[in-house]
């Protein structure tokens, strides 16, 4: 009944009020060892190899530990592992383990847990999320307790990238498979810097510091983690004192906030991109209609009307300074080519295709209005849009169905800046990540994944990304662009793919 009336009591704050109406923020804190952020989501479950859900990492990341870790400009560094190398051929990886490392539990961590977590657990058919990132192993060897050599039945040149990417958690195999995978869920073990004790799914998660931490501990004792959807309801949570950190909200709300006395806002562009998600059939068939669809948005003027002109235009899958970026290609917002290629194929104003369109509506930052503002775009050219809001969740059962509309509104996760990780799994038919099942443009896609040298294989990818925004198989939109607002007296550790971790919180 607590959560329930946290709810109800935020929600009649924001309903009644209004955001811009309520009292001033307040500073005051019960303790410095503590603090209370205000989340936009909830994990899937607390098996953190089961679900590729981006906004759970930062939450996965306090109470687990990856065997690599980025630092804050997303350099591959240390963690778990020691030490890596890739062989030239891309067909190997050796790790050497730290062996200071321990569970929650007490269980000391060993090569076997990691061949467990990357080979064990998907050879024996659990439904994890890390079997399609690591379905090229065919074996780990363990030679030691703190070595292992990861076997690949073909290149794996983002293996490395893989190890501190979206999923890859170490997780106990003596602790697992006494309690099982429903035991686990119900009482979960890390061996990360912050301990799970109170979980109530989609209201509240309370973490306290794990005192036998092998790295450095955390600087607060007590994180409590509100999961608020509604990102109106965040705004009021924030404002009102009752979180001390918030992500997720609208830009104005951002920046009106940070006005505010004792609170900063602010507007930091990370890796993640936000681009349509789109079908290779039903209404978008016809490449005059997806090329069509393009054309007609003009992202410049949805970074300013709802980014307050931060986050950046893209052409293509990958945001500024990755591997994949391409400085010298830019497609064009042109809505009269638009109305051309659509009259080519019968189409127009006066005779609309017709297409659906989904969208979530508060995941990430003016979701919901960016897509609205689209369908009056294609609106103007010819492109008649039913526009449907679905939940973040929803998103990932109709993606891995294959039933998404022809367009969807989505924001991608790529802590990595991969190129292979940004078109690669959104254009891969084989993968349950991408809508776009062409199997001549996939066997393209697929073939990178088996380049290993590394000059090539980005050329590759740059050359792919081109070719996939000319045929109308992928529409990037913006560079995204995290909204946060905290009480100027909590700081953390930014980071340039947007994790925002406990771990990281002290009071100034």
């Amino acid at each position: 009944m607590a959560g329930l009336s946290r709810r109800t009591l935020l929600t009649s704050a924001a309903a009644g009020l209004g955001a811009a109406t309520l009292a001033a923020p307040s500073v005051v804190r019960a303790a410095t060892d503590s603090a209370t952020i205000g989340w936009n989501t909830d994990v899937p479950s607390w098996d953190p190899n089961q679900r590729f859900v981006p906004d759970a990492q930062s939450i996965f990341k306090a109470v687990y530990d990856q065997p690599l870790d980025q630092d804050p400009k997303l350099k591959l560094v240390p963690h778990l592992i020691k030490t890596w190398a890739l062989a030239p051929d891309g067909l190997s990886l050796a790790v050497e383990l730290r062996d200071d490392v321990a569970f929650h539990n007490g269980d000391k961590m060993t090569s076997a847990d990691f061949r467990w977590t990357f080979f064990e657990r998907i050879k024996a058919g659990h439904k994890i999320d890390i079997a399609q990132s690591w379905r090229k192993v065919t074996d780990i060897e363990t030679p030691s307790a703190t070595k292992a050599v990861m076997r690949f039945n073909s290149p794996a040149p983002t293996a490395p990238a893989w190890l501190a990417f979206l999923g890859s958690y170490m997780v106990p195999k003596a602790y697992m498979e006494k309690v099982g995978l429903e035991g686990f869920n119900a009482k979960p073990v890390g061996s990360g810097p912050y301990k799970l004790v109170e979980y109530q799914m989609n209201a509240r998660i309370i973490l306290e510091r794990n005192e036998q931490y092998w790295g450095p501990k955390a600087p607060l004792k007590r994180i409590t983690i509100e999961v608020i959807k509604d990102q109106t309801a965040r705004v009021a949570a924030v404002q009102s004192g009752q979180v001390d950190l918030t992500a997720g909200v609208p830009v104005r709300e951002t920046t009106r906030l940070g006005k505010l006395a004792g609170l900063a806002g602010e507007l930091n562009p990370i890796t993640r991109i936000i681009l349509l998600q789109v079908r290779n059939d039903m209404g978008f068939a016809d490449p005059n209609i997806r090329l069509a669809a393009h054309h007609a948005i003009d992202k410049a003027a949805l970074s300013r009307a709802f980014y307050a002109g931060a986050a950046v235009p893209l052409s293509v899958p990958g945001v500024p300074g990755s591997p994949g970026y391409l400085e010298d290609f830019h497609f064009a917002y042109d809505p009269k080519l638009a109305m051309q290629l659509l009259a080519k194929s019968g189409y127009g104003p006066k005779k609309p295709a017709r297409i659906r369109m989904a969208t979530t509506n508060g995941t990430f930052a003016s979701d919901y209005d960016i897509a609205r503002a689209i369908v009056q775009m294609w609106k103007k050219v010819g492109i008649e849009a039913e526009l449907e809001v679905i939940e973040y969740a929803k998103y990932f059962e109709l993606n891995r169905g294959n039933k998404l509309p022809e367009s969807t509104l989505y924001s991608f996760d790529n802590a990595t800046g991969d190129p292979e990780i940004y078109a690669g799994y959104l254009l891969n038919p084989k993968l349950p990540f991408s809508p776009w099942k062409d199997p001549v443009f996939g066997e393209k896609v697929i073939a990178l994944f088996n380049v290993a040298d590394e000059k090539a294989r980005i050329a590759g990818w740059r050359a792919l990304n081109k070719e996939a925004v000319e045929i109308g198989a992928c529409m990037p939109l913006l560079q995204s662009v995290q909204t946060l607002v905290r009480k100027k007296a909590l700081d953390y550790t930014r980071y340039g793919n947007g994790w925002v971790l406990p771990q990281t919180m002290r009071w100034s």
